[in-house]
């Protein structure tokens, strides 16, 4: 199973970061470039949880997000996505004297023929992420 681990230093605050990985408004679709709105809807959510689907054309996913505001943590278990199949997210948001560094876990279990040649790539893919990240979380 492919795995990536890496970490980015925001400007935000740890509880700023968490709010915006854990926006399901409309305007997540403008806070993430990477999402668009054809690819976005929210199927439940809860006070510390939600269901939802969200990606572009090219690539999206269908998870459950469950986060603590109390340990700075956002985990997201994929249930399906395209083309790299299950798997999950872990954020850890860590307070630093410029703002938060947050460590990011993925983690994919692909399962089809097509998951299975992509996800070599994974473990390398840090500097893709990185760049996802950059706008929304205001990393440096």
């Amino acid at each position: 199973m492919p795995s990536l681990h890496f970490h980015v230093n925001s400007s935000m605050s740890p509880s700023e970061v968490m709010g915006v990985l854990t926006n399901f408004s409309p305007s997540r679709v403008e806070e993430w470039p990477s999402i668009d709105a054809e690819h976005f809807q929210v199927h439940e959510r809860g006070d510390t949880w939600a269901e939802v689907t969200e990606g572009n054309e090219k690539s999206w996913e269908r998870a459950r997000y469950e986060w603590d505001p109390a340990t700075h943590e956002v985990t997201v278990t994929t249930h399906d996505s395209k083309p790299f199949g299950s798997g999950g997210w872990n954020f850890h948001m860590t307070p630093t004297d410029e703002g938060t560094r947050v460590d990011v876990d993925l983690e994919r279990h692909p399962a089809s023929l097509k998951a299975k040649m992509l996800s070599p790539i994974i473990p390398f893919a840090g500097p893709v992420f990185r760049k996802a990240f950059k706008e929304p979380l205001h990393t440096t």
